[in-house]
């Protein structure tokens, strides 16, 4: 009986301090987000869900989960065989629970470890497995001065260097990254480039670091890419497609952004096209780097 109420009690406490993840599809179509456990770590509940646009989900999390969350898209169930398959981000299970498999790449990844070192959680949103879909994590009720928004407001398919395009229906619909697309170990940041004193930034990562700053777009893109809440304080919002709207819904709950201007960031290159380094034009990085400002506000 001792042992039973032990039992209960240790469970009602790990409940008690568990994270929750809201997960919200603010992109014109629906998405069907996909969640792998990090090995080692116990799936969660759900593996992969629906979101028609404007819908959330809230997923109460371990406290010491660490894994991925991304987004599918172009998703259809073949009429035959039943087999459920995405465009981009498909993780291969043939159903919308993705059971244990991760996403292929090209795919927007936001990356979690919870109650990581000296106590707090540790995330990112992550290029350089490409990028299929805009996201932004909000962290909301965290502390600690590294306790920001980060992710990548831009929509780069439009302007997605012609060697890394992924095509389909006739419209770019993923970018990959330099690595997926020339499998060269420069690119890879493997073999003799696997080490950070190597591998450097490449005129393909930069195209990605350029309109996503916060991002990362290499392996070895640590200084700039990694952010931390203190573990236990905060939720997280992980907004695809990020609109004004839920920015300003954000804000709402963060006392300390309001009077902060809303902008429209929705994000499109000018110009004409690219350099040879695939750079983005100069507008483009100017209002990334503003809403990213603006996004910083928020905690």
């Amino acid at each position: 009986m001792a042992a039973l109420f032990a039992l209960l009690f240790l469970s009602i406490f790990l409940g008690a301090n568990s994270a929750t993840f809201k997960v919200t599809n603010n992109c014109q179509y629906t998405i069907w987000p996909g969640m792998l456990s990090n090995a080692g770590v116990a799936p969660l509940t759900t593996t992969g869900f629906q979101l028609q646009p404007g819908e959330t989900r809230a997923i109460d999390v371990p406290p010491s989960w660490s894994g991925r969350v991304w987004a599918r898209a172009l998703c259809t169930s073949d009429p035959t065989s039943g087999r459920f398959s995405c465009a981009t981000g498909d993780c291969g299970s043939g159903a919308i629970e993705c059971g244990g498999g991760g996403a292929a790449p090209p795919v927007t990844l936001v990356e979690f470890t919870l109650n990581g070192g000296g106590n707090n959680d540790f995330y990112d949103v992550s290029l350089v497995d490409g990028y299929n879909i805009p996201l932004v994590v909000f962290p909301q009720g965290g502390s600690g001065p590294n306790c920001v928004p980060t992710g990548c407001v831009v929509e780069l398919n439009g302007q997605c260097p012609e060697g890394l395009r992924v095509v389909s229906g006739g419209q770019t619909v993923a970018c990959k990254s330099a690595c997926e697309a020339f499998n060269d170990p420069k690119y890879c940041c493997s073999g003799a480039y696997g080490n950070p004193n190597t591998c450097r930034p490449t005129s393909y990562s930069q195209f990605f670091k350029n309109a996503c700053p916060r991002a990362y777009s290499y392996a070895y893109d640590d200084a700039t890419s990694t952010f931390t809440c203190a573990s236990g304080k905060a939720e997280y919002l992980v907004s695809f497609c990020p609109s004004t709207s839920s920015l300003r819904q954000s804000g709402e709950n963060n006392p300390q952004a309001a009077g902060v201007p809303l902008i429209n960031y929705t994000m499109t290159f000018s110009g004409n096209g690219y350099s040879t380094h695939y750079l983005p034009s100069y507008s483009s990085i100017f209002f990334s780097s503003l809403v990213l400002s603006w996004l910083a506000t928020f905690l």
